[in-house]
């Protein structure tokens, strides 16, 4: 396992690195265009689908 996959975020954290809110967050989620999974009710996104998620932005932008 690699560290990017690894390390785990919260929804508040990704929140703050794609400066997006909450419902924007959730609503990548429902869609599938980032990945998550939950722990105990919980929300965690790992740090590589973010990364995932910007780099599909930038191709579909270019």
């Amino acid at each position: 396992m690699t560290t990017a996959t690894a390390e785990l975020l919260t929804v508040p954290e990704v929140m703050t690195r794609l400066k997006l809110g909450r419902s924007k967050v959730y609503d990548l989620i429902r869609s599938r265009r980032l990945v998550s999974i939950k722990i105990d009710g919980a929300r965690r996104i790992p740090v590589g689908a973010v990364q995932d998620f910007v780099l599909g932005q930038i191709e579909e932008a270019a």
